[in-house]
């Protein structure tokens, strides 16, 4: 870097062309390592924010957890004013049961109809395009 005064440097009228274009790839490069340094500041100080977003985030799903544990023994204690202790739990026990398989199946078909994540449609886009190109079917608007 250039340790000159603003005072002894010429004002951009009085440079000729050729030593403007000359000190052009010095701006350049400046610029990119601006730019760099910008985005470097810029992703450190997002995650940042983004780890403090999801320890709150996982602060909050254990006290879920602990809450539907509560809600589930006081439908426990409820239950056991009209049956046994054994038997209202047995009940609880099995309507969260129920819920859970629901859930894991719902989950399931859901994975399986994202796994794998291969992007099939534009795939088959990709080999119309290309069989288009090679001249060895006919291209399809229509489809895409």
């Amino acid at each position: 870097m250039s340790t000159r005064s603003t005072e002894d440097r010429p004002s951009l009228q009085d440079r000729s062309l050729g030593s403007l274009i000359g000190r052009l790839p010095e701006l350049i490069s400046r610029l990119i390592r601006g730019e760099i340094q910008l985005a470097k500041q810029e992703m450190t100080a997002k995650l940042k924010s983004a780890g403090v977003g999801v320890g709150l985030l996982v602060g909050a799903g254990i006290l879920a957890i602990i809450f539907l544990q509560i809600l589930l023994a006081a439908a426990i204690i409820a239950l056991s004013l009209i049956l046994p202790a054994w038997a209202s739990a047995l009940i609880v026990g099995g309507v969260v049961l129920i819920i859970v398989i629901v859930l894991a199946l719902v989950g399931l078909k859901a994975l399986k109809t994202g796994v794998p994540p291969v992007p099939t449609e534009a795939v088959e886009n990709v080999k119309a395009d290309v069989r288009a190109f090679k001249g060895e079917g006919e291209y399809d608007s229509a489809n895409r």
